[in-house]
Formats: C-alpha cells, structure tokens, sequence
C-alpha cells in the first residue's frame, strides 16, 4: 500500500546566507533606508504599474505588466539581499595607522612612480575611480596585511602590477 509522506516542508527556504558583509555606519544606515523604501513605496510605485498595466487588457502580449511584473521580480530579489546584507553586516570603523593594512585603513602606495591613496572597504562600499578597493578584489587582497615598505605584486588580466606602500594614514 503506497502512503502519502506529510511529513515534507511544505516551504523552501530561498534565503541566501552571506558571509560577513563589512560595511561603514554610514552604509549600514544607508542599506536601511533603501530597504525600508523599497518595502514600502517601492513596492506601492509598481504595484500601481501592474494594476495599470491590466487595465489595458490582454495580459499574455501586454508589455507594460510584463515589464512592471519584472520590476516586482528585481525589486523583490533586491529586498531579499538587502535584509541578508543588513543581518551579516560587519561595521567596519576607519582606522588610522597600525603596523598593516587591513579593512578600514586607508594607505599609500605608489605605482610607476607615482602615489595613489587608497582605503580598503567591503565590497559594497567599494568605489575603484575614488580609491575605495574591496577586500575581496585581487587588488584588495593583495594589499590586506601589507606593511609600510613592503612591495605587493597583484596579478591582473593585464599583466602583473606591483605596488610599494608607502604609509598607512
């Protein structure tokens, strides 16, 4: 006799578990806000969409709900990685000095020559064209425990890179 199991989950979990996400207190408040909006206006803005959208009629070739239902899937997904951002985050505080680079310093180093400042952020702070590296970039890693004098040598997809550093600020 074949029995029914009901003993199964009737719910997946999709929540993605991060690692550590290190972030500033000014990040950290910002991830907030921007969850925060996205649960609430965000949400009523395209439910607005798609509520228009099916007033048009004929929802299997009706672009504008098909576009608005895409908005809700990206917005949605965003939502899911905001809250898990905000539960792993790491505040990272700025650190002045110190014997190595690490997250939160910021330092320079020169290349060709020349000095270039830098501060070592989390990813999601990262901003390469204003000197902020991530942690996690080959860049980033090169540098982390780093110390004044020390020569790092990065392996980029366009050749190899080697840095001196100079000072941790």
């Amino acid at each position: 006799m074949n029995q029914l199991v009901t003993n199964w989950p009737r719910v997946f979990n999709l929540n993605v578990t991060m690692e550590a996400v290190f972030v500033s207190a000014e990040k950290l408040e910002e991830l907030k806000k921007e969850l925060e909006h996205r649960q609430g206006e965000g949400r009523k803005i395209i439910a607005g969409k798609i509520e228009q959208a099916k007033e048009l009629g004929d929802l299997s070739e009706n672009f504008e709900y098909h576009a608005a239902k895409e908005e809700q899937a990206q917005n949605e997904g965003r939502i899911m990685e905001l809250k898990d951002m905000i539960q792993n985050a790491s505040i990272v505080e700025e650190k002045s000095g110190g014997d190595t680079i690490n997250i939160g310093n910021k330092f320079i180093a020169e290349l060709n020559g020349e000095d270039k400042e830098f501060e070592m952020v989390g990813s999601t702070e990262a901003d390469p064209m204003s000197g902020k590296i991530s942690n996690e970039t080959p860049v980033g890693k090169a540098f982390l425990g780093a110390k004044v004098g020390e020569t790092v040598e990065v392996e980029l997809p366009s050749g190899n890179v080697s840095y001196k550093v100079k000072k941790i600020l």
